[in-house]
């Protein structure tokens, strides 16, 4: 049933109720069957449940499956060795551990408790409230009410449920957090009709209907009670709040398809080696094959394939992408932007349309004066500050109904405080405002005597005027001074300004009555005031930003179509009327057809909550990267449906800060462009660890296969493990640290379809790669004929033990040349296409890399120089002492590892000039 479409009488009927209300035992019968006015509560997930929803992130995975393998080869080998099991064993697989259980205790820490939402809605509840049982007036708790009550309301109440107005007087209600509409609704108990053939009236235009969430502020009524609990408006919220999945972030899905590929190319790889392998052996040993020895060559060939491929795999990836994202949140709250929830950060980097709430986000939410017609502005102000209800403080904060609230601050702005004319000019007697006749009355004693100033709609004052005040004299109402008065009045309107008229009349004594009718009679027009809730000053600039970076601005609001489009062209947001919408114009469209349509418009107007989240799926259906932002309750179902949800930390319900991604603690759209700043820095500093990591582990990849299929080793199990560790995490931490280059805001925003290889990435992570294990191989060699000279080449092929007397030395050297080698390259991915010579790599200059490369150089060389690392890292059998690493092997290895500058210089070169070029 639609209540606001019939009639009181109808409407008791409907509800088996009257306007006594419910007796006691019908409403504890109806409590029984219907259950409480209450919200219906979420499932929580535990704590342990939360941690193995972490754990399904498939690099996380990865790295699992890699470590049980590992450990599986270990345990082995320990068995076949008979020597016991050594902690040193399980060096590898305790390091993935470790990893993966930082990184999940990070995430947890960083994510905040989902159903917080739900309990925010909850509390919203109005505690207790006035309600008829068996004909008297009783206080009941809100979650006691039911279907039939009547409630009674005045200013300062919460309404508890949803409601059809039997009684008004004056009653007016704030409901901003519902429908968005800034200026208080007046209501009434008339029935609503339908227009232009639609069979729903928006939300906001309801005004015989109270809705739970909202606040009396003015008057006070009675209602009959309609809904309860989940059946109520914000019930709808709450349902559509738990249905409304989260989907993965753009990052999310990148790291799947990376881990997928990584997989992949693991287990090629693996195979690979174990078939190379194994056809050596056949071939080498074909004089004098056996089964048994084929069994242990195979075995032998499985174990290198198992350790090429955790070599292959970037274990301290996921932490160090968890840290960057960390700091991106820490550094973010510094700009006044609070992220609840870790993979947001770089969601924020990618997105293409900013979805925005129009009040309290683009405006104040505090209707302001900003216009005025007449000679005696001063008169205006005071009239208007003394004919209403409004209060200030000592301190000139303005406590009332917003309409009202802003003509005592116009009046404070003019250095007239309303305490002060109070005092002067105090009130003796008043008509209230009624919603029929659309003004109100007061009348004061003053220093010239008895003086009464009425104001209202101006179509309704001027009727009542038979004199004006022009240029300070009182002159006759003429249809040239009327005519006048309402070009004032359509200019003001025109711009979406809410104007209000006011007028005086004096007496000589007080008058005998004062009735509207008695009062309002034979007034002097005074002038107009044109208000409206201004947009936030720096939302303009802020808007502009948002264009030059790619992103397109909607405005989605509650507020009329006029007032909508007003502000959009003020924000620049559109430049005509064609461009906007309204709520009830979507309802015909299909969710197929407004897919297509969405383009067409950029500001919504006489929205509800359903069309919000319409709008947000529409434009992801289009494969946009989507955010929306929004401070009231019926943001939150759009907010939770958007890619990237944007709640108001000041003016902000609980609900839509619980839903959020993000929360804005200033409330200022401008801080969404940092935060997109910050977003596409750190999207970009990941790109930059991931091709640095992935091309050194590629190399290591490359060195570990040449020298499998070659039959010697360059490298040992420890040194990998050092490299993966301590020379790949401490770089890539650095880079996460890098300050945004200079036309980061000038791009367009990256497309959904772009993976981590795109735009040449992946190739230059091969040719990198490729050219790392070169200078690793080079040193390996040189180091091998600088220790050995006069040995053959042959003699390499025979050093099959790394720890071999005779290729330590090359041991040592290609350990060098692997870890400067990842150090210079760190240095390179600086900036992944443009020169490390440039101007602006120069002033945004990343000490904490410096500092990365220095304290990795000074860990890198101890292995090699102090004794007892030298005995692990590098053990030999006999005559220890004779193991030295010359200045000269020093010197060639960080030599060969720094050509990476010119060499990958020259690669973002061409890079460049192909991108000119296309």
């Amino acid at each position: 049933m639609k209540h606001y479409l019939e009639d009181v009488g109808a409407i008791y009927e409907a509800l088996d109720s009257g306007e006594n209300g419910l007796t006691s035992a019908e409403a504890q019968k109806r409590l029984a069957e219907n259950g409480k006015n209450k919200l219906k509560e979420p499932e929580k997930d535990s704590l342990f449940k939360k941690f193995l929803n972490s754990l399904a992130d498939p690099m996380i995975i990865m790295l699992l499956i890699a470590a049980l393998i590992q450990a599986g080869v270990a345990v082995f080998e320990a068995i076949k060795a008979g020597n016991g099991f050594k902690l040193v064993d399980f060096a590898d697989v305790l390091v993935i551990l470790v990893v993966v259980i930082i990184n999940t205790i990070m995430s947890l820490i960083q994510e905040s408790k989902a159903e917080a939402a739900m309990e925010a809605l909850m509390q919203m509840t109005a505690a207790t409230s006035r309600v008829m049982r068996d004909g008297e007036v009783v206080v009941i708790k809100s979650e006691d009410i039911c279907v039939g009550d009547v409630v009674l309301l005045e200013a300062g109440d919460a309404v508890p449920a949803d409601c059809r107005i039997i009684e008004s007087h004056s009653l007016k209600a704030e409901e901003a957090a519902l429908t968005g509409e800034s200026v208080p609704v007046t209501k009434f108990v008339d029935v609503l009709m339908c227009k232009d053939g639609n069979e729903e009236i928006p939300l906001g235009d309801r005004k015989n209907m109270l809705y739970s969430g909202s606040v009396i502020v003015y008057g006070r009524g009675k209602a009959i009670v309609t809904g309860v609990g989940m059946d109520t408006e914000m019930g709808k919220i709450a349902d559509a709040l738990s249905q409304s999945e989260k989907e993965q972030t753009p990052l999310q899905i990148k790291m799947a398809e990376l881990s997928a590929f990584l997989t992949k190319l693991v287990i090629g790889i693996s195979i690979l080696v174990f078939i190379v392998g194994l056809v050596e052996t056949v071939i080498t040993e074909k004089s004098g094959f056996t089964w048994a020895h084929f069994g242990n060559a195979a075995l032998s060939t499985f174990i290198s394939a198992i350790a090429l491929a955790v070599a292959a795999i970037p274990e301290g990836l996921p932490a160090v992408v968890t840290i960057i994202l960390s700091i991106g949140v820490t550094a973010m709250s510094k700009r006044q932007a609070l992220i609840r929830k870790l993979t947001a950060v770089e969601t924020l980097g990618c997105t293409q349309i900013i979805c925005s709430d129009k009040t309290g986000t683009l405006t104040q939410n505090k209707m302001t004066v900003v216009d005025h017609y007449g000679d005696n502005e001063n008169l205006i102000a005071t009239a208007m500050a003394l004919c209403c209800d409004a209060q200030i403080d000592s301190e000139g904060k303005v406590t009332g109904e917003p309409t009202e609230a802003a003509l005592v601050a116009y009046a404070y702005s003019l250095n007239l405080n309303k305490n002060d004319l109070v005092e002067v000019n105090p009130r003796i007697g008043e008509a209230p405002f009624d919603s029929g006749r659309k003004m109100m009355s007061t009348v004061h004693q003053t220093p010239e005597g008895i003086v009464q100033y009425t104001k209202g709609a101006p179509d309704v004052v001027l009727n009542h005027c038979k004199f004006a005040l022009v240029k300070g004299e009182v002159v006759p109402f003429t249809e040239a001074v009327r005519q006048d008065i309402v070009t004032s009045n359509k200019a003001m309107a025109d711009k979406a300004l809410r104007v209000l008229a006011v007028a005086t009349r004096k007496y000589d004594s007080a008058p005998a009555s004062y009735e509207a009718s008695d009062l309002e009679e034979e007034l002097v027009f005074v002038g107009l005031t044109g208000m409206i809730d201004p947009v936030r000053p720096e939302v303009k600039a802020a808007i502009d930003e948002c264009r030059e970076a790619g992103i397109r601005p909607v405005m989605i609001t509650g507020d009329h179509r006029d007032t909508a489009v007003a502000i959009g062209r003020e924000l620049g947001i559109i430049s005509d009327a064609s461009e906007a919408i309204l709520g009830s114009d979507l309802d015909k469209f299909s969710d197929e057809e407004l897919v297509e349509e969405v383009t067409r418009f950029s500001v919504y107007a006489r929205v509800q909550p359903e069309h919000k989240t319409r709008i947000v799926r529409a434009w992801r259906a289009r494969g946009m990267v989507t955010a929306m932002t929004g401070d009231g309750v019926n943001d939150a179902p759009s907010i939770k449906a958007a890619d990237i949800g944007i709640g108001m930390g000041i003016t902000g319900t609980d609900v839509t800060k619980g839903v959020a991604d993000m929360v804005l603690a200033d409330d200022n759209f401008a801080t969404i462009v940092n935060a997109v700043e910050e977003g596409r820095k750190i999207y970009d500093n990941v790109c930059k660890v991931l091709q640095f990591q992935l091309s050194t582990n590629m190399s290591e990849v490359l060195i570990m296969f040449f020298s499998t299929i070659f039959n010697f080793t360059i490298l040992g199990p420890i040194h990998l493990l050092w490299v993966n560790m301590v020379t790949d995490s401490l770089p890539g931490l650095a880079l996460g640290m890098e300050k945004a280059e200079g036309d980061l805001m000038h791009r367009k925003p990256r497309a959904t379809t772009d993976g981590i290889f795109s735009g040449g990435a992946g190739f230059d992570m091969v040719w990198q790669g490729i050219y790392l294990a070169f200078i690793e191989i080079a040193a390996y060699v040189i180091g091998f004929f600088y220790a050995n000279p006069g040995a053959k080449l042959s003699a390499i092929w025979g050093a099959t033990d790394a720890n071999n007397n005779m290729c330590l030395n090359a041991v040592a050297m290609a350990f060098l040349a692997v870890n400067f080698g990842e150090l210079f390259c760190a240095i390179n991915m600086r900036s992944r296409q443009g020169s490390l010579f440039s101007k602006s790599m120069f002033r945004n200059f990343n000490w904490w890399l410096v500092g990365a490369f220095v304290v990795t150089a000074f860990l890198t060389l101890l292995p090699i120089y102090v004794p007892f690392l030298r005995d692990i890292f590098f053990p030999i059998a006999d005559a220890k002492e004779h193991f030295t690493l010359e200045f000269n092997e020093l010197a060639i290895s960080i030599i060969l590892a720094a050509t990476t500058v010119p060499v990958f210089e020259i690669g973002k070169a061409i890079h460049r000039a192909a991108r000119k070029n296309k």
